[in-house]
């Protein structure tokens, strides 16, 4: 690493825990004006996934800040362009690859030029793209889009997931190129058109060098986490160490140190002016959520370990497939693995740290229930059986 200015500020273990917090939205009054176009902006990136168990996870990440805004109005958030009055309706987000799929700013088009670039140049790809079909998916979207890869003649040569047509070989690959964008999710499709006619002019360009993508990149993770180590800064848009280091000296981030962090670390100096204080948030956490995707630093911070079960068999799981964190004051107090039975909304299992967690836990589960149009909640197992009376009684409370 190259050498850096000595830190001048120290930061307890709670400092940065509530910097954390307020950086990505659970501490303080939400701006619900902005909505979640405003989530959007304010974290700089919305991870995608298929699994679907309340709700996807793109959902699930302004609902955990907002509380229960209306799930329809979340992808419209995301994908619906402002009304153009004298000038072309604006897109708001575009879909690439960031920390994984995720939604991103539209105005951030411009900063993963070096990303396109390194995909243009390289040498190899997992699937073969048949001669000719890259030119005649490009025509087609020209003529016809926007436009699924079902549309553009076909997703998958057979059933297997992984066996993708060559349409669908050269949608993606113009995609990470940037010769074609994702403008929304449609059924979870991707639905594509061409970057000329979906991102604005002024954004349409590859001008930026790799070392001004970088620089910004780092600053709005910096930005977005409050406080990180080099690796946590590194992991939000998945850069490499390496590229961390050739620009973090001139991102704008300030280096400090974080009791009990044992490395070096960064914060956003607006994260510095003044003390994080106000209203915490109680809710259930996509393991998907920016505030604990990376499994080391919610350790750090929380004190709390966390892995997404999913593809872990059955027999082995200790929380349940997708265990969602509970937060509550700040802290990691819990695990709900939720499911849903028609108006039911079924806590599959419920771990809970200490006995304090209960009406925390309650609450997190009554709000969601209310969020999914749920009107029961049904708990089959508590993992300390002491706490399960105690939890029903507080459900039941706040129900009735």
């Amino acid at each position: 690493m190259p050498s850096l200015p000595r830190p001048t500020t120290e930061l307890s273990a709670d400092d940065a825990r509530r910097i954390a917090l307020r950086a990505q939205g659970f501490l303080g009054a939400p701006n619900r004006k902005a909505g979640v176009r405003g989530v959007l902006r304010h974290l700089g990136a919305v991870q995608l996934d298929t699994i679907s168990v309340l709700a996807r996870s793109h959902e699930l990440i302004p609902y955990a800040r907002l509380g229960a805004i209306g799930r329809k109005t979340v992808d419209t958030a995301y994908w619906t362009p402002s009304a153009g009055g004298t000038s072309a309706a604006r897109p708001h987000a575009f879909e690439y690859w960031s920390h994984a799929a995720c939604i991103l700013p539209i105005e951030e088009w411009p900063h993963f030029a070096f990303r396109r670039r390194a995909y243009r140049s390289r040498p190899h790809w997992h699937h073969a793209l048949p001669d000719g079909v890259y030119d005649q998916v490009v025509k087609q979207l020209r003529a016809e889009g926007p436009l699924t890869a079902t549309d553009l003649g076909g997703a998958k040569k057979t059933s297997e997931w992984w066996d993708w047509s060559g349409t669908k070989v050269a949608v993606e690959r113009a995609l990470m190129y940037g010769e074609v964008v994702c403008v929304e999710r449609r059924g979870w499709k991707r639905v594509y058109d061409l970057a000329e006619r979906a991102v604005p002019e002024a954004l349409l360009h590859d001008e930026l060098d790799d070392a001004e993508c970088l620089r910004r990149l780092v600053r709005l993770a910096g930005q977005s986490l409050g406080v990180g180590t080099r690796a946590d800064i590194a992991d939000y848009h998945r850069l490499k160490g390496e590229q961390v280091d050739a620009v973090i000296a001139d991102s704008g981030l300030v280096p400090v140190t974080v009791e009990g962090w044992g490395k070096p670390a960064w914060a956003d100096p607006a994260a510095l002016e003044t003390p994080p204080r106000g209203r915490h948030r109680t809710t259930l956490l996509s393991p998907f959520d920016s505030l604990i995707w990376e499994r080391a630093r919610t350790e750090r911070i929380f004190g709390f370990t966390h892995r997404l079960e999913a593809y872990v068999p059955k027999p082995k799981r200790v929380y349940g497939y997708f265990a969602m964190p509970v937060l509550a004051g700040g802290r990691l107090v819990g695990r709900v693995d939720p499911a849903r039975e028609g108006r039911t909304l079924v806590a599959k299992q419920v771990t809970l740290d200490e006995p304090r967690a209960v009406p925390a836990v309650a609450q997190a589960l009554l709000e969601a229930a209310t969020w999914v149009d749920c009107t029961n909640v049904r708990v089959e197992r508590v993992d300390a059986p002491a706490l399960r009376e105690p939890l029903l009684r507080e459900l039941a409370r706040t129900l009735g």
